[in-house]
């Protein structure tokens, strides 16, 4: 962009990045799919769910056929579960 005559964008005020993400991590959560071969030749994908404010790892479930669908009824009852555990502070 130097080279086009581009200025580089003024400081913003605000938190850095980094403050950003100290500030969110509570609300973070990072999802993926990972899968598994069996030895009956079967592949069944696990949706993990990150939290990293406590970096616990959750199993939100399993399936042999994921649809969108699915996952947002795992997402749900993930949500519907840990709304109503109790808080585990100090732990």
């Amino acid at each position: 962009m130097k080279a086009a005559g581009i200025d580089p964008a003024p400081l913003r005020s605000g938190p850095t990045w980094r403050q950003f993400l100290a500030m969110q991590a509570h609300a973070i959560l990072a999802v993926d799919f990972a899968h598994v071969d069996t030895v009956l030749l079967r592949r069944p994908y696990l949706l993990v769910v990150i939290e990293h404010s406590t970096r616990r790892v959750y199993l939100a479930g399993i399936t042999a056929h994921p649809t969108g669908a699915w996952v947002t009824q795992q997402a749900h009852n993930l949500l519907m579960t840990s709304a109503t555990a109790p808080s585990r502070s100090g732990s």
